[in-house]
C-alpha cells in the first residue's frame, strides 16, 4: 500500500473512531439536561435520576483496569467491547423502558466509555506517528464538542417528537452500527512501539507506571488541572445567576458558548500542537489557563465580558487537556492503555474533589477566591508536569503521515 493511501486510510479510521466516541459522549451527557424529562417519563423523583448520573460517573473510576485490558488484549478489542456495552444497555432500555433498565443503560454507558476512551487513545499512540499525534488526538476529541453542539440538541428534538425513551433506541442502534463499522475498518495493532504485537502481563503496566517519573508527573498534572477546572465549573451557573440576574432558561445558552470554545480548542490542538510540539503546547496551555482564571474576576464586570472571560477559560483549558492526551500517549509507550486509563481516573478524582470543595470556596470568597484557587492548582499541575518531563525526550524518529 502506498504511503499516501496508507495516510488516507488512517484518517478514515480516526474519523470512524471519532464518530463512535461522539455516540458514547452523547449517551453519557444527555441525562444532565434531560433528567427532568426522564424522571417524568419513569414517574420517579428527580433525585432517582441524579443518583443514576452519579453511578454513571462512578463507573469512570474503572478506566485504569480497562486500560490494562487494552494493553493485554489490544485497543481494537476494548473499543468494540465498549461500544457493545453501550449498544446492549441502550437497546434494553428502549425495548423495556423501566427504571431498572434505564439504570442498566446508564451503567453500561459508563462502562462502555471506560473501555473505549483508554483504548482509543492507546490506539492513536500505537498507530499514529509522533509528529502527527496532536492532529490525531484533536480529531478524536471533536467528538466531545460535537456531543454538546449536535448530540444533545438532537436528543432534545427526539424527546420532544417521539417521547423520553426514543434516545435510547437511537443511541443503541448507532452504537451497534459503530461496532460493525470499527470491526471492518480498524486493524489489529500492537500497543507498544515495537513492530511485533505485544501482550503486557497483568500488573506489569502498573509496575511500569509507578516507576516512570514522566508518567507520575502526568498523573499529578491530571489530578490538579481537572480539580482546578471544576472549582469554576460547579459555580459558574450560580455566579451568572446571582451577579447578572441571568434567568435559569438563559443559562442553557451558556453551554453553547462552552461547546463552541471546546470546538475551537480541539481545532487548535489538531492544527497547532504538532507545530509547536506537544510538550510546549501543554506547558503554554497550563500557564494561559492559570492566567485566564486570575483574569476572570477582574474583567467580568458585565455579562458580555463575563461570557468572553468564560470563553477564554474553556478554550485554554480544553486545548491543554486535548494536547496533554496526545503527549501522554508517549509517556509510557510499553503500556499506553494503562497510562491513559490512569490519566482518566486521576482526572475524574480531581473533578470529584473540585466539585465537592468548589461551592465552599465560592461561598467563602466569591469569584475572586475561586479564580485564585483554580490558578494555584493549575500552577501545581504545571510544576508536576515539568518535574515529570525533566530529562524526557520525544521519539527520535519524527515520522509524518503523508
Amino acid at each position: 500500500m502506498s504511503d499516501s493511501r496508507s495516510g488516507r486510510r488512517l484518517v478514515v479510521e480516526l474519523a470512524a473512531a471519532a464518530l463512535a466516541r461522539f455516540v458514547l459522549n452523547t449517551a453519557r451527557r444527555f441525562t444532565y439536561p434531560f433528567g427532568p424529562a426522564l424522571a417524568r417519563g419513569l414517574d420517579v423523583p428527580l433525585t432517582r435520576i441524579t443518583s443514576l448520573v452519579a453511578l454513571n460517573q462512578g463507573v469512570g473510576l474503572l478506566s485504569p483496569f480497562m486500560g490494562t485490558l487494552a494493553d493485554r488484549w489490544g485497543p481494537r478489542v476494548m473499543m468494540l467491547i465498549g461500544l457493545a456495552c453501550l449498544g446492549c444497555g441502550m437497546l434494553a432500555a428502549a425495548v423495556l423502558p423501566l427504571y431498572a433498565t434505564v439504570l442498566l443503560a446508564l451503567l453500561m454507558a459508563g462502562l462502555g466509555k471506560s473501555c473505549f476512551d483508554p483504548a482509543v487513545q492507546a490506539y492513536v499512540g500505537a498507530r499514529v506517528p509522533w509528529a502527527r499525534r496532536g492532529f490525531a488526538v484533536g480529531l478524536i476529541e471533536f467528538a466531545w464538542a460535537g456531543s454538546s453542539l449536535i448530540g444533545i440538541p438532537t436528543v432534545g428534538w427526539l424527546i420532544g417528537r417521539f417521547g423520553w425513551h426514543s434516545p435510547f433506541l437511537a443511541l443503541g442502534l448507532l452504537a451497534a452500527s459503530s461496532v460493525v463499522l470499527l470491526a471492518m475498518l480498524l486493524p489489529r495493532v500492537p500497543v507498544s512501539r515495537d513492530s511485533a504485537p505485544r501482550s503486557v502481563p497483568a500488573g506489569q503496566g502498573w509496575r511500569l507506571l509507578v516507576r516512570r517519573r514522566p508518567a507520575l508527573g502526568g498523573l499529578g498534572y491530571s489530578f490538579c488541572f481537572a480539580m482546578a477546572n471544576d472549582f469554576l465549573f460547579v459555580i459558574y451557573g450560580a455566579w451568572l445567576e446571582l451577579d447578572f440576574r441571568l434567568p435559569l432558561a438563559a443559562l442553557g445558552s451558556v453551554s453553547i458558548v462552552i461547546g463552541v470554545a471546546e470546538l475551537i480548542a480541539e481545532s487548535l490542538t489538531a492544527f497547532l500542537s504538532d507545530r509547536v510540539g506537544l510538550a510546549r503546547a501543554v506547558t503554554g496551555g497550563v500557564a494561559l489557563t492559570a492566567a485566564a482564571y486570575l483574569l476572570l474576576p477582574v474583567v467580568a464586570r458585565t455579562l458580555p465580558l463575563a461570557l468572553a472571560a468564560l470563553f477564554l477559560v474553556f478554550i485554554t483549558f480544553e486545548f491543554t487537556v486535548v494536547s496533554a492526551n496526545g503527549l501522554f500517549t508517549e509517556l509510557l509507550p510499553d503500556a499506553r492503555g494503562t497510562m491513559m486509563g490512569a490519566v482518566g481516573a486521576t482526572g475524574s478524582s480531581g473533578r470529584m474533589v473540585g466539585a465537592l470543595l468548589g461551592g465552599y470556596v465560592w461561598l467563602w470568597g466569591g469569584l475572586a477566591a475561586t479564580g485564585c484557587v483554580a490558578a494555584a492548582l493549575s500552577i501545581l499541575a504545571l510544576l508536576s508536569l515539568r518535574w515529570g518531563l525533566r530529562g524526557w525526550r520525544p521519539p527520535s524518529r519524527m515520522m509524518e503521515i503523508p
